[in-house]
């Protein structure tokens, strides 16, 4: 049943429909550009004379404000409505990437790859877009929408992944930053499509405040649990993501390996979030991210004793993608379920920046240790064994309603 027009943001047009198609978009334009970054560490370092960890430590930085800005954007998502964040967002996020083609030195790429395109990551984030589609669905559908929008952002790594590399051959790594900054200006117009409507379908209206809402959260030992959890997340995405493309180079095979296994990795990764947000609806969300983790770290360990030939990159690639932001809408899931979505945005916020620190020290500590030992094994190792901790850290989650929380009809 469509939601009311008040529940829409006051648009008889403004559809739960428009919504999550809306939602999604934002989602593939917005993690679409950041997760193709990767992709100019060997050009970039080679042209400006950079080593790696300077081009890492720029991605560190990106990855800590995300985490740091995330919780901010979602409160004031969670106040005022999506859309201005949003907008705001794009601008900031635009400016950065421009500022990353711009730069000459270390200091001004910090400052727009890492800071300005973090904060702009951060105000664009697909949490936010969810937060808006999980207020029109309902909650017998709240998971499906949180798998829909998850799958949307894989899809921006399967398409930007080849386009970035084209544009990268095509017209060099600058021009093609220079694409990738206007293109990131498309969630401007988009974010007027969600509904500034904070009321959520099918949950009690809730005169809780943030601080009550941030005191509640902090008192729940699963909500710890799951935050401690979503580091290793963030270790595992941010350093593959960064660094995998050299990472094959290094192996001795070609370019378009990493852009591929890039796309692979969101490719897979639609089905893995779609089938993520499908078993979250029906079982526990807490064993379903005990799970991933658990088989993440056998990947990790496969890879590394496996023969280093194409197909083997190929096969972790799409391994991974199966599991990759998979862990997203069972996190989701779990912070909407258990407090309610009138928050969700600030809390998955808070969630996502311990995610922000593993992805801080997965890009740092990436291209420190390949600066160091001229591997990155040592990182993959450590990503085996983390995976294997955020297994056993999930398992204790009590993922219950409160009591605060009564389901009305509708």
């Amino acid at each position: 049943m469509s939601a009311s027009p008040l529940q829409q943001g006051g648009a008889p047009w403004r559809t739960p429909m428009v919504v999550i198609v809306a939602g999604c978009l934002i989602a593939m334009v917005g993690f679409g550009v950041r997760s193709i970054f990767g992709l100019f560490l060997e050009p970039m370092t080679v042209a400006r004379g950079w080593d790696r960890e300077t081009f890492a430590l720029a991605m560190a930085i990106q990855n800590l404000l995300w985490g740091l800005a995330l919780p901010l954007a979602g409160a004031m998502a969670d106040r005022l409505g999506p859309q201005r964040v949003l907008a705001f967002g794009a601008v900031v996020y635009a400016l950065g990437v421009w500022g990353m083609a711009e730069a000459q030195g270390a200091a001004s790429l910090h400052l727009f790859a890492g800071l300005l395109t973090g904060i702009g990551v951060a105000f664009t984030s697909f949490s936010i877009a969810m937060a808006a589609m999980a207020r029109v669905v309902g909650q017998s559908r709240r998971s499906l929408a949180f798998g829909l929008g998850t799958a949307a952002g894989s899809l921006g790594q399967v398409v930007f992944s080849p386009l970035g590399l084209a544009y990268i051959e095509a017209f060099g790594w600058n021009t093609a930053l220079l694409v990738i900054a206007a293109t990131s200006l498309l969630i401007l117009p988009l974010a007027f499509l969600l509904p500034n409507d904070t009321r959520a379908k099918g949950e009690a209206p809730s005169d809780q405040s943030i601080a009550e809402a941030l005191r509640e959260a902090a008192a729940h030992r699963g909500y710890l649990l799951l935050t401690i959890g979503f580091f290793v997340c963030g270790f595992h995405v941010a350093f593959i993501t960064v660094h995998f493309p050299a990472y094959v180079q290094d192996l001795g095979l070609a370019p378009h390996v990493g852009a591929l296994s890039l796309a692979l990795i969101g490719l897979f990764n639609i089905a893995g979030s779609f089938l993520s947000g499908i078993a979250g609806q029906r079982w526990s969300k807490k064993s379903g991210l005990s799970a991933i983790y658990f088989v993440r770290a056998l990947i990790i360990l496969a890879l590394l004793m496996a023969p280093k030939v194409e197909l083997t990159i190929y096969l972790f690639a799409a391994a991974m993608g199966l599991l990759w932001l998979s862990t997203i809408p069972l996190t989701t899931g779990i912070v909407a379920q258990v407090f309610g979505v009138r928050y969700m945005a600030m809390l998955f916020g808070i969630v996502f920046f311990s995610h922000q620190v593993g992805s801080f020290l997965g890009v740092w500590l990436g291209g420190w240790l390949y600066d160091q030992t001229g591997s990155y094994d040592g990182v993959w190792w450590a990503g085996a064994a983390l995976g294997l901790v955020a297994a056993l850290v999930h398992l204790p989650i009590n993922e219950r309603p409160l009591p605060r929380l009564s389901p009305q009809p509708g």
